[in-house]
């Protein structure tokens, strides 16, 4: 069989002594495997488990544990394999578990479990490896070499257990591969232990047995005319006919699977035809790959059927990637088959599922390669292998630059007042440290540190004089550092007057980028500290043109606080830029200031992205800036392109790119692709576009081949040429075909509208002129390079002498029935266009019976019905001014000859008769082949053929009846078969009678007493207790034989719940509502005078089993 595909292995290569499973990769119906690779210690108990998923089977699957390669566990249960299957009806899922009690040393080896469902199949294969107890009593070493596969026979030891137990304490030297069947075959069976010991068999008895199939010569065989093959290989899913030649018609036959019998189904087709046995295996799939057995009585032969997995096929192709450094990039690829086995590799190097920098994911038909954060390492070809299909893709990793969109400002702060340094970089997932002169700053209860998406702040509380100093961000990884500085501001008290008049004292520093303007974010928060000074207190009043803000409360308000008014807009929109005026009033004056706030933000996406030209792997795009800026100028652009029904974005550039017209490479031609326009400020990155509208790369084709002229008049000229050797995924609509004089630049279009033909004739062409010519192919992407001539044509006609040519068929005589159709092409060459004329026998054709039709390069010759009249001799005479050329043509139109003439009988002997007669006066005008002679007895006039196709004018009748009278009729044939009507013999011929006597053979009667034989035997039944059944088979036998039915081996007497019934020799036991004390063995024996015959079979009741309490 196939070996199954390589599942992923298990975290931990061991099991505990407990058999404790672990879980595998899943795939196909099993929803819990085996694990892989179990150790176990000599003398534990192992308990392996697998579960299937039914909610999608349509019936009940059928699981096999089997050792090695054929070895079926389930017929060993016993005390030390115990099986059991269990289903659960809420989850719809089955659990089978193998249970090994005692472990020993010989159940080491390869295991598989396999499960099957109508044309559904899976597998998984594990392995045991089975190490000793750390305390052995020397006495019990024996019993760890018992052989492991006999169940309850356990038998004598097993050696190649302890071959095993030896191989797995010595390590294995690295040898070149060597093949073990060929050392089996040629090797002595006394060195077999050696050979098994060598090279770690563990399935010793099971390759020796399959030896000895290979070694042993077949006998001749008593029952087998002609045995199976050797082996048969058939592709999964196909079907394949497996047959025999048997010695008996009537013989039946079993066919065997692994040793198990094969019951018809509508998968396994048993056919009888004579001595032809026949087995039929419908959508073979893995579980079918297996030993087939066709057994007759004692004798049987042997076959082995494996069964090919077609090649796996990739279906999606992989996308190339392009990405900076820490990205995802996730290659995924689709198969043509679920469960199919996918190889990875890196350049040259295959990608293990050890690797911890990669990850494998399987989803039905898909498969991904994930790389969680590209590094530049990573970049190169990757590819992807199946049986059936290589693909590729290539990863480019950039280097990421990190932006700084909003940098530190300088912060003069006061006494117990808070310190708030805010800087925001381009990449959220960005970490920083903080340092003060130069040494990194500590959180504290003081002193906070923050990080917040893109934005990170420290945040000092209670400001003190040594906390003034040079601050600097530093983002980790980046060559790059944010600085700024925090002035301490002292407070000095003088002497105020009473009255003073208010001050507003404005920070020109921080948000402010020119005087009394402050530039803002959209989307951040605004607060505008402004210092407030004057007695008695002022009031204070902030307005945005002519509208005063007086909100204490929602996003744009006003706080006060001792000797200052905070203006705070929390979350900026664009409505909110324009003149902001702060007054503030006492009695003892008044003092404005205005500002300006300006509301900057990313851009608008850009407009009207569309594709203007397409070459064979490029396409250029251009696209309209954005309608509004953010406020901040456009630094350029970022592309990205995805191939159409994707929902993958490929970038196509990191760095922005200032043009607005961009010629995107490295594209598929034939493929859709739609393109978008990033647009990049000095904030940050706007929406995407709309997406274009799909387009093509494609390129024009190639130059048209072989342009060649093929004819020249006065004022034409024809040409010929081949379509372009490469024409690509854009087709090909047409041709143009120009003409320029020579020593001119001026090409002229011949044609107005594409020519689909590779052949023209360019009219009104001056005469005498020598003229180039070139030819274009067009599709969707533009012109071709032109295909032109060598050298410039001279139009002018040359003179060419006239020629027939004469067809080959018409060399010789050209002969047609009576009544037929004859149409003769006799095409010719000339130059100036020559003409044609007709003779017969000399004299020019009479039209009335005769059509003909002359062109400028053949001559039709029609005639609609033929006779016998039209034959003679024609001539074609072709004639140029004073040149010409002739041929002849012979046609012969014939018909059915006339019956033969003077038909008799010239003399007649014993049982025979002689026939003479003379030819026919109308041959039909050709050649008599052949005569028919028939005969008719007078008595029943009834005709019958004696000779056909007699060349002579005679010939004798033979094996006539004596006492009858003949008459004879002839014939006569040729080419249009038999004449029309017969010519009757003259006279008769009669056969005078002879003495003779009847002697009869005596009649024997045939004896038709035979012993009972069964013609179909019992067949084994399970049935549930408490529905009746009937079991059946047939016999035949003479005289009628008695039937007896015996339940081990005990005849049923009239017991009421049996009831027997024999239709014709067909015999059928009744069982009324079967109960566990109706199982076992049945037997149904026939007896006559001649002989007996008997057959059995077993009966099992099980108890249904009833409904799980949900």
């Amino acid at each position: 069989m196939p070996e199954p595909v390589p599942e992923a292995k298990p975290a931990e290569d061991g099991l505990p002594a407990d058999g404790e499973n672990q879980s595998t990769s899943l795939s196909g119906l099993f929803v819990e495997k085996p694990a892989e690779n179990v150790v176990a210690v000599a003398g534990s108990d192992v308990t392996f488990v697998a579960k299937v998923d039914a909610s999608t089977l349509t019936r009940k699957p059928t699981m096999k544990w089997l050792k090695g390669k054929w070895l079926d566990l389930c017929s060993k249960a016993g005390k030390h394999l115990q099986f059991k299957e269990t289903y659960d009806r809420n989850t719809k899922i089955y659990t089978y578990e193998m249970k090994i009690i005692k472990v020993v040393a010989g159940d080491a080896g390869g295991y598989r479990c396999e499960v099957t469902a109508k044309d559904k199949c899976d597998s998984s294969t594990f392995e045991i490896s089975v190490e000793a107890a750390q305390q052995e009593n020397q006495a019990d070493i024996l019993s760890a070499f018992k052989r492991a596969d006999a169940g309850e026979d356990e038998g004598d030891l097993d050696f190649s257990a302890l071959l095993k137990a030896t191989k797995k304490k010595k390590k294995q030297k690295e040898e070149p591969e060597i093949d073990v069947w060929e050392l089996l075959k040629n090797a002595h069976p006394s060195e077999y232990e050696k050979i098994a010991f060598q090279y770690g068999i563990t399935d010793l008895r099971g390759m020796l047995k399959r030896l000895k199939k290979m070694k042993e010569v077949q006998k001749p065989s008593e029952a087998f005319l002609k045995r199976l093959e050797t082996c048969y290989s058939v592709e999964k899913g196909k079907k394949i006919v497996m047959s025999c030649e048997v010695l008996d018609p009537n013989v039946q036959v079993k066919w065997l699977k692994n040793g198990q019998e094969i019951k018809p189904s509508a998968k396994y087709v048993m056919e009888a035809n004579g001595n032809i046995r026949t087995l039929t295996i419908n959508k073979s799939n893995l579980s079918d790959d297996a030993a087939y057995e066709c057994v007759v009585g004692e004798d049987k032969c042997s076959t082995e059927v494996y069964v090919k997995e077609p090649p796996i096929t990739i279906t999606k192709l992989m996308d190339d990637y392009h990405v900076v450094v820490g990205e995802r990039v996730e290659f995924e690829i689709e198969v043509s088959e679920e469960g199919a086995h996918v190889m990875w590799s890196f350049e040259d190097q295959e990608i293990t599922k050890d690797s911890s920098k990669f990850r494998f994911k399987k989803d039905g038909k898909k498969h991904t390669l994930i790389i969680q954060e590209a590094t530049l390492d990573d970049a190169g070809m990757y590819h992807a292998w199946t049986n059936g299909g290589h693909t590729k893709g290539e990863l480019e990793v950039e280097e990421k630059e990190l932006e700084v969109l909003q940098d530190i400002a300088d912060l003069t702060v006061r006494a117990t007042d808070q310190a708030v340094f805010k800087c925001e970089v381009s990449d959220d997932k960005v970490t920083g440290k903080w340092f003060k002169d130069g040494v990194e700053v500590l959180p504290s209860e003081r002193i906070k540190m923050t990080h917040t998406g893109r934005f990170h702040r420290l945040i000092i509380d209670d400001v003190k004089p040594e906390d003034a100093g040079d601050y600097t961000f530093v983002p980790d990884g980046y060559a790059l550092s944010l600085s700024a500085k925090l002035n301490f501001l002292e407070i000095k008290i003088d002497y105020v007057p009473r009255q003073d008049p208010p001050k507003i004292h404005l920070d020109t520093t921080g948000n402010m980028v020119s005087q009394n303007t402050i530039i803002v974010v959209a989307g951040n928060k605004l607060r505008l500290d402004v210092e407030i000074t004057g007695e008695p207190a002022p009031t204070v009043v902030w307005s945005k043109g002519e509208q005063a803000v007086v909100a204490t409360e929602g996003r744009v308000r006003v706080e006060s606080r001792k000797d200052m008014s905070c203006f705070v807009i929390e979350g900026a929109e664009r409505n909110d830029e324009g003149n902001y005026t702060i007054c503030v009033t006492n009695p003892a004056g008044e003092d404005k200031a205005m500002l300006f706030i300006k509301i900057v933000d990313v851009p608008d996406p850009p407009e009207n992205v569309k594709c203007t030209g397409v070459g064979e792997d490029c396409a250029t795009i251009v696209w309209e800036p954005p309608k509004f800026d953010g406020g901040a100028p456009i630094k350029g652009y970022l592309m990205e392109r995805k191939k159409k029904g994707s929902s993958r974005w490929t970038k196509l550039n990191f760095d922005v790119y200032e043009p607005t017209t961009y010629e995107a490479k490295r594209m598929i031609e034939g493929i859709l692709y739609e393109m978008r326009v990033f647009a990049v400020n000095s904030i940050g990155l706007s929406q995407p576009s709309l997406n274009s509208k799909p387009f093509m790369p494609i390129a024009p084709t190639s130059e048209p081949t072989r342009l060649t002229v093929h004819d020249v008049t006065d004022s034409t000229c024809s040409l010929r040429w081949l379509a372009p050797e490469k024409i690509g995924a854009g087709g090909l609509d047409g041709y143009v075909i120009e003409y320029c004089k020579e020593g001119g630049t001026e090409w002229v279009a011949a044609n107005t509208d594409l020519w689909e033909k590779q052949g023209f004739v360019v009219r009104g062409l001056p005469v005498g002129e020598k003229i180039n010519f070139r030819v274009v192919a067009v599709n969707i992407a533009g012109r071709s390079p032109p295909a032109t001539l060598s050298q410039p044509v001279t139009i002018r006609e040359v003179v060419e002498h006239p020629k027939i040519r004469l067809p080959r068929e018409l060399r010789t005589k050209y002969i047609r029935k009576v009544g037929e159709k004859i149409n003769l092409t006799i095409p010719f060459q000339g130059k100036p266009h020559p003409v044609a004329t007709w003779l017969k026998d000399g004299q020019p054709v009479d039209p009335k019976m005769v059509n003909v039709r002359n062109t400028n390069v053949d001559s039709i010759f029609f005639i609609r019905s033929a006779e016998r009249e039209h034959s003679g001799t024609y001539e074609l005479v072709l004639k140029i001014e004073n040149m010409e050329d002739r041929a002849a043509i012979n046609i012969r139109i014939i018909e059915k000859a006339g019956p033969p003439v003077n038909v008799r009988v010239t003399d007649v002997w014993g049982f025979n008769a002689a026939l003479e007669w003379e030819p026919p006066k109308d041959d039909g005008n050709c050649e008599v082949t052949g005569y028919t002679i028939q005969k008719a007895d007078m008595k029943t006039k009834e005709w019958f053929t004696v000779y056909e196709h007699n060349r002579r004018t005679n010939c004798t009748v033979s094996d006539l009846i004596m006492g009858n009278e003949y008459m004879f009729r002839v014939y006569s044939e040729n080419l249009c078969g038999l004449s029309e009507e017969p010519r009757m013999s003259k006279n008769t011929a009669v056969i005078p009678k002879t003495g003779l006597e009847l002697k009869q053979a005596a009649f024997k009667e045939k004896d038709m007493a035979c012993p009972p034989k069964f013609t179909q035997p019992l067949v084994d039944r399970s049935v549930v207790a408490g529905y009746s059944t009937a079991i059946s088979c047939s016999v035949r036998g003479f005289p009628k034989p008695k039937i007896v039915w015996m339940k081990n081996k005990m005849i049923i007497g009239e017991d009421p719940k049996f009831l027997m019934q024999n239709n014709q020799g067909v015999l059928t036991l009744n069982i009324r509502k079967p109960s566990t004390f109706d199982a076992g063995k049945y037997c149904c024996m026939a007896v006559n005078d001649l002989g007996q015959d008997a057959v059995e079979c077993k009966l099992d009741v099980r108890v249904a089993i009833e409904p799980e309490n949900k």
